[in-house]
């Protein structure tokens, strides 16, 4: 026998016992895709659909949607994904294997970020690591910190410290040109270039 409508648990319900910051943080993770292929343009009604929630819960912890976008955008900023990749990189490996997983990692970061800003286009607004999660200055520390870990196995073999040859692969991973003509460097070439330079092997 068929149980009563009224006894059955309606699919959009708030999980009980939620904090306020777990319901923001998943609302957040909810978001972000939605925001990556509709942009500024995604609603809120959107949003609460796909979180199964009711709208009116969005703005029990977000002021409006701007917010709701400005804290997308500082948590697809946070490097906290891609240090836990980092840390989680077996330091056993040879070197060039260990900066290989570190550079797809950071690549990664770097594309889901550049996919929800572009899909924002220039809207405006506050620095997204002014709203929360982190700024730019120390995400740019932490994942520093965390590639000088990763050299520190082959500290003695390195012509500088593990700090200073760290800030050089993260100044290489960022601003290595892309332009539609030239095709990407895969992580494993980056490695090759930085490590043993521009000359190929048979090159005198």
């Amino acid at each position: 026998m068929t149980a009563p409508k009224e006894n059955q648990t309606p699919a959009r319900r708030r999980a009980p016992g939620m904090s306020p910051e777990q319901r923001r943080k998943m609302i957040i993770q909810t978001a972000i895709p939605l925001i990556t292929e509709y942009g500024s343009a995604v609603t809120t009604a959107k949003i609460a659909r796909a979180a199964g929630i009711g709208e009116g819960t969005i703005f029990r912890v977000f002021a409006d949607k701007d917010e709701l976008l400005q804290a997308c955008i500082a948590e697809a900023l946070s490097p906290e994904r891609a240090i836990r990749e980092l840390n989680a990189i077996d330091l056993s490996q040879p070197l060039p294997d260990r900066l290989a997983e570190a550079a797809e990692a950071l690549q990664a970061h770097m594309d889901r970020l550049g996919a929800l800003i572009g899909s924002l286009g220039h809207s405006g607004g506050k620095h997204p690591g002014t709203v929360r999660g982190v700024g730019r200055d120390e995400s740019t520390t932490r994942i520093r910190a965390a590639l000088a870990e990763l050299l520190e196995p082959d500290k003695a073999a390195l012509r500088r410290p593990p700090e200073q040859i760290a800030a050089l692969f993260f100044g290489l991973l960022f601003t290595q040109p892309r332009t539609e003509d030239e095709p990407d460097l895969s992580p494993r070439e980056l490695v090759e270039v930085f490590l043993h330079g521009a000359l190929s092997g048979g090159a005198k």
